[in-house]
């Protein structure tokens, strides 16, 4: 062994959940490191949407001042289910708020209100505004030699580089730059100042989102003197006496100790690329279908196998054990390939979702999530678990369709490397993608007959606030739908992918892991996608990751610091 170090606190991980936990510590006095196994830091948060669930956050009593407590519970009560948890639910709701007040008041940390309502906004408790906020754009130069470090966002949904907002607000002008000379004087000035970044630091340095999100809690940290130590991979917990005083980690000197006086906190993303604990977890690759992941290919599951063989309980309880998000498969050329999660694309008028035999499945407006379950079920028993984004000429120039761009940006590549399909006509389209012809020509005929009035007669599109939010606002009477009619009609494959897991370690509501017996891990704890989320394998609204994460890890640093009377 070779160069040990000591701390109070060692933290595995450094995306949102691993920086709060981190920072929060660090205020309480605690010395504390951060380890990274990847050569940048952010994790998946860096890679992310950026956006945080937390009920009653200042920002959000402004938006929406009518919320009350017992609403937001109600609500967690009737999204969770069986695995509603009283006592976790409470501490995430009276800390929440705390959080957000404290990042913003004692870091580099800031927020701004989203227009997002919730994912169910008429079930009861729901909400149609201010409960999602989202990380304030922020200037990367503000890390100085550190810059570097940050993990740049997903290719895939950058534009030669460039960011977009998470916000409905910032996407429409991109969508509407050819018809609207406001939204082109945005888009010009917008392209300008990348191409000067580009230049000059050779990627963006105005970042958005998760990007934003990863920045600001990192700049947090190493204001507060924190090494983020990457290249860092954690090894093994080292524990004396059944209780947890280290881990053994690697590195370019060579495996050597650090020892934790007061514990350590596994950060590390949960397991959405271990292959052989999501073959077990995820129906679709039980019946041997495919999964691509936009997540960290680093992001292993680490973590969960770390605590399983200190002794913790990882029995894997949820139905749905990721939040799953379709995707599709970017060929870029010499075998390498991107993953494009469909954030955006399903709720536009003049997009439907069809099976392998023609028919729509669901409402292509709900979220990622829901659509993804939906599809896990109706393709329940067959070896792939796929669908069809379809549209027409008319639709994809005004709004593209996945990784496509609008026009005017040229279409013949996609069509040429496999990934967009084209057919003059709906039985030409079927023929080239491998759809059932005549159940593709039915179920669009069917959908035209509501469609043309602007009405889903078949899954009701266009219905809630949040189908409409990322919707068309400018197409009426229905932002989410429009016919398909003017060939030719093109389609784009959809696999399923994920967000991140949403199963995982046992812990008791501030973090301590657990055995199986029930009893916790002395010094051992667990934060962020490594624990089992609150939500109970489900996906309520906009953030519900990052904000239970970043609230619990708040939680979780605040009695360690507790114990030792910091």
């Amino acid at each position: 062994m070779t160069n040990p170090m000591a701390c109070d606190l060692l933290v595995v991980g450094s995306g949102a959940a691993g920086l709060t936990c981190a920072i929060t510590a660090k205020k309480r006095g605690l010395n504390v490191v951060v380890i990274e196994k990847e050569p940048v830091f952010g994790g998946t948060t860096a890679l992310s949407g950026g956006v945080l669930w937390v009920p009653l956050n200042t920002h959000g009593r402004q938006q929406n001042p009518q919320d009350t407590l017992d609403a937001v519970r109600t609500y967690m009560m009737q999204e969770t289910g069986a695995y509603y948890d009283e006592a976790a639910v409470a501490t995430f709701l009276d800390q929440g708020p705390k959080m957000v007040d404290f990042l913003e008041r004692e870091t580099a940390m800031q927020f701004i209100p989203t227009l997002y309502p919730d994912y169910h906004p008429d079930v009861p408790g729901g909400a149609a505004i201010g409960r999602s906020i989202l990380a304030k754009p922020y200037d990367i130069r503000g890390l100085g030699k550190d810059m570097p470090r940050l993990k740049p966002p997903l290719k895939t949904i950058t534009f030669i580089g460039m960011m977009f907002n998470s916000s409905n607000a910032d996407l429409k002008h991109f969508f509407q730059f050819t018809q609207s000379l406001t939204s082109f004087v945005y888009v010009a000035k917008r392209l300008v100042n990348h191409i000067k970044e580009l230049v000059l630091y050779q990627r963006a340095i105005n970042v958005t989102s998760g990007n934003a999100l990863a920045a600001r809690l990192a700049q947090s940290a190493l204001d507060l003197g924190i090494p983020i130590l990457t290249s860092t991979p954690a090894k093994r917990v080292l524990t004396e006496n059944g209780q947890v005083v280290g881990m053994q980690v690697g590195g370019e000197g060579g495996d050597r100790d650090i020892r934790a006086s007061r514990g350590v906190v596994l950060a590390c993303g949960g397991f959405p690329q271990d292959v052989q604990r999501i073959a077990k977890a995820y129906p679709h690759l039980q019946s041997g279908g495919e999964h691509l992941s936009p997540t960290p290919e680093t992001n292993t599951g680490d973590g969960v196998r770390m605590a399983e063989t200190a002794g913790a309980d990882v029995d894997l309880r949820f139905k749905d054990a990721a939040a799953w998000m379709p995707v599709s498969k970017v060929p870029f050329g010499n075998g390498e390939f991107g993953v494009f999660p469909h954030l955006l694309d399903r709720y536009k008028p003049g997009v439907i979702g069809v099976l392998r035999n023609g028919k729509r499945f669901t409402n292509e407006s709900n979220s990622y999530h829901d659509v993804g379950v939906a599809m896990i079920e109706a393709c329940k028993g067959q070896k792939e678990t796929v669908m069809w984004l379809i549209c027409d000429k008319t639709t994809l120039g005004k709004y593209g369709l996945g990784f496509v761009k609008p026009a005017p940006m040229p279409i013949g590549k996609y069509i040429r490397n496999g990934y967009l399909f084209e057919g003059k006509t709906l039985a030409d389209l079927a023929q080239v993608t491998g759809i059932d012809a005549a159940g593709l020509e039915a179920t669009v005929r069917e959908y035209n007959t509501g469609a043309v009035k602007g009405v889903d007669e078949q899954h009701a599109r266009g219905t809630t606030a949040f189908n409409r939010y990322l919707a068309d606002p400018n197409h009426q009477p229905n932002p989410c739908v429009a016919p398909v009619e003017k060939g030719p009609f093109y389609a784009v494959k959809l696999l399923m992918g994920d967000l991140g897991s949403f199963d995982g370690i046992q812990t008791s509501v501030v973090g301590e892991v657990k055995k199986n017996d029930g009893s916790v891990i002395p010094g051992l704890y667990a934060v962020g996608n490594d624990r089992a989320s609150i939500m109970g394998g489900n996906y309520p609204a906009a953030g519900i990751t990052h904000g239970p994460n970043m609230v619990f890890a708040y939680v979780t640093a605040n009695h360690i610091a507790d114990k030792v009377g910091a």
